[in-house]
């Protein structure tokens, strides 16, 4: 059974937590004490319905504000697909949290208040997920009780999205309109609009076709670790040499003829172990232990990949970085370190190009740093090669985060746009 991780987003108030609650409620994915706990709070809150967004609203500073502020992860299951969702937060100084819960993200539902229509914070998500380059977009239209389920303002929406998606690379969008407060169009078919013909939102989720999504072209194993074991009882594990990670892409296959970076030299797959097991292949993202046929030096933040589809040997790259502190600013002749795949280096922030308007899509270029939540593209040189594919290509080995040398704390993420 395959999982589906999926990201909401939006603007405040527009129910991004009540439809996951929903979805949780009507798919029979929550346990009776949790129902009652919200049902408790509920009642001591005075609302004259159980409030659903309780689920994954756990801080106490968002039930006291009723907003979403950290990224709340849920986990579900229906028996055509599993399921990770990604609550993230509307609020524009959450954009960074936002990032995070739609990086790893395979679809993303962006819900508009059907009375409000598209707001600036709606068209904002919308990019960040088209930038974070989320193959699978939902627009969610919510509260359509709230209009009388009116197909004319549904219709007007769509319209207005459409014209502003066109400026954007939305591979796949989907419209479809809900009312998550009473599970219209969230798990089943809502009577209250006989005028739309398309499927409920769980059906969409259960049913989009993802396994396309995963580069299967490009073989690209970053090493995390290598495999000796010394104890070992078993005498054909004296010997026993693997090299364990994730696959970022492509198959990978015993006898496959395979290249070692950063030194170049050729082997071939001797075997693919799990902890189940041998396998016969290995693709993304499953994590692995390949055993090599010849004996190389290899260790962490090395890349395995084919011989004649090689992966950019990179110190100078270009990318779209979003800043995630403000404890300090992203400026030219900034040093920090990057962790890129399996790989840590450190990195000299070159140049600040220009700093992206995510509302209005405008480039400043006469901006001199970037601050909290601020996107705009870098550039950056680095001490050590990384193995590098543009983000559009694979993101994975596309993507990085910066990371602050004095505190250790996580100040950037970034997607490559060029490597040189």
């Amino acid at each position: 059974m395959d999982i589906l991780r999926f990201a909401t987003a939006g603007s405040v108030d527009d129910g991004k937590s009540t439809l996951i609650g929903r979805l949780l409620f009507d798919s029979k994915a929550i346990f009776e004490d949790q129902l009652e706990a919200v049902e408790r709070t509920s009642r001591d809150r005075g609302t004259e319905y159980t409030d659903l967004s309780l689920l994954t609203d756990g801080l106490r500073a968002e039930r006291e504000q009723g907003i979403t502020i950290d990224v709340a992860y849920r986990y579900f299951a229906t028996p055509k697909r599993k399921f990770i969702i990604a609550d993230t937060p509307g609020h524009i100084q959450y954009t960074r949290n936002m990032v995070t819960g739609a990086s790893t993200a395979d679809l993303a539902v962006v819900l508009i208040d059907a009375r409000k229509g598209v707001l600036e914070q709606s068209r904002r998500h919308a990019f960040l997920t088209t930038l974070l380059r989320v193959p699978h977009l939902v627009l969610a239209v919510n509260k359509m009780d709230l209009v009388g389920y009116s197909q004319d303002r549904f219709e007007e929406i769509r319209e207005e999205f459409t014209a502003f998606a066109s400026k954007l690379n939305a591979p796949d969008l989907t419209f479809i309109p809900i009312s998550a407060l009473h599970g219209d169009n969230v798990v089943s078919r809502s009577e209250n609009m006989p005028w739309y013909n398309g499927s409920s939102l769980l059906h969409h989720l259960e049913n989009v076709h993802i396994a396309s999504d995963r580069n299967l072209v490009d073989v690209r194993f970053p090493v995390q670790y290598v495999i000796r074991p010394q104890k070992a009882t078993d005498p054909a594990f004296h010997d026993y040499r693997g090299y364990a990670g994730q696959v970022a892409g492509g198959v990978l296959k015993p006898g496959d003829e395979v290249v070692h970076l950063p030194s170049g030299l050729t082997t071939r797959i001797a075997s693919i172990d799990t902890f189940d097991g041998p396998v016969e292949e290995a693709f993304a993202p499953m994590s692995v232990t390949l055993r090599l046929e010849d004996d190389i030096d290899i260790s962490r933040g090395d890349m395995i990949c084919r011989p004649n589809n090689q992966p950019h040997v990179a110190q100078e790259v270009e990318a779209m970085v979003c800043w995630m502190t403000d404890a300090s600013k992203l400026a030219p002749r900034t040093k920090l370190t990057i962790k890129h795949t399996t790989r840590t280096a450190r990195a000299l922030v070159r140049d600040l190009h220009y700093r992206l308007d995510v509302n209005t899509l405008h480039r400043d270029e006469s901006a001199t740093a970037l601050g909290l939540n601020e996107i705009g593209r870098v550039s950056l040189r680095v001490t050590q090669p990384l193995f590098v594919d543009d983000y559009a290509r694979n993101r994975l080995t596309g993507g990085f985060i910066l990371v602050d040398e004095a505190t250790n704390n996580t100040v950037a993420a970034g997607m490559i746009v060029e490597a040189r």
